[in-house]
């Protein structure tokens, strides 16, 4: 086990404890002002049981979406580290550094390579401070789910900025999806610490474990609808969106901090 993968394999058993009520309070109240979190839209901190609580909290003001059909909104609370239009099937990490976007999806998705080539892509990071969750960009049809098992590098800017494919060497889950017709991928990237990537439509997807092989779960009648929660990282990560070729029109949002709900293109 690389040694990125035990450090957040024992994070997590930390992460998800309940100590006592006093102790927690106390946890919860120095992470808030360490990390800056905005609660304005959550409950206080001394209501969560754990850190991992506290990481996965919801909303409990409702976030008003555009529901148009031809608007893409951002699938979580982030900062867009890098966004544009693939060269042939290599996109960007962070500027100056590339990955192949067929290692990225694996042979899994070998059927689709040629309809992604030259598509757009875009890269969320959530920091630790951020809204944890993750939602639909749009609605759409689920076809696949594909769990990769790898590394858990860290994937703040420092990194980001020196090892060579780092989201293609870290533990994902892609999620294969279709609007009208029109095919893209939503991957999410395990990183240092994440305990966890919990996807609510399948409970059979367990991550930061021993696990070696790649898993692929095939559906038939999932429909997904805008702003649904699709599940939540437990602490901060990576999510990279890919469009097919002439499909979307995305906005220019490089090094901008978004939020879940804003909108980030048109269909």
């Amino acid at each position: 086990m690389h040694i990125t993968n035990l450090i957040s394999q024992y994070f997590g058993k930390f992460a998800k404890k309940e100590f006592p009520t006093f102790i927690q309070k106390i946890i919860n109240a120095s992470y808030v002002k360490l990390m800056g979190l905005d609660m304005s839209e959550f409950k206080h901190s001394r209501y969560y049981k754990s850190l991992n609580d506290l990481f996965t909290r919801e909303l409990i003001l409702k976030r008003e979406i555009d529901k148009s059909s031809d608007i893409i909104i951002s699938p979580a609370d982030s900062l867009i580290t890098e966004c544009g239009i693939l060269s042939e099937d290599i996109a960007l990490q962070i500027k100056g550094m590339e990955y192949s976007v067929e290692e990225l999806l694996t042979f899994y998705c070998t059927d689709n390579f040629e309809k992604i080539k030259n598509g757009s892509f875009m890269n969320f990071y959530l920091s630790p401070k951020d809204y944890h969750r993750y939602h639909a960009p749009c609605d759409f049809k689920l076809n696949k789910l594909i769990h990769v098992p790898g590394k858990l590098y860290p994937v703040n800017l420092k990194y980001l900025n020196k090892e060579f494919e780092l989201f293609v060497q870290n533990e994902r889950v892609i999620l294969e999806c279709e609007n009208n017709g029109k095919l893209f991928y939503m991957v999410f990237v395990g990183a240092l610490n994440v305990g966890q990537m919990v996807f609510e439509f399948e409970n059979r997807v367990e991550t930061n474990t021993d696990a070696k092989e790649i898993k692929v779960y095939n559906y038939d009648n999932i429909e997904i609808t805008k702003g649904e929660c699709l599940g939540y990282f437990k602490m901060g990560s990576t999510v990279v969106m890919l469009w097919e070729k002439d499909s979307v029109q995305i906005d220019d949002l490089l090094n901008k901090n978004i939020k879940f709900g804003q909108r980030i293109g048109k269909m």
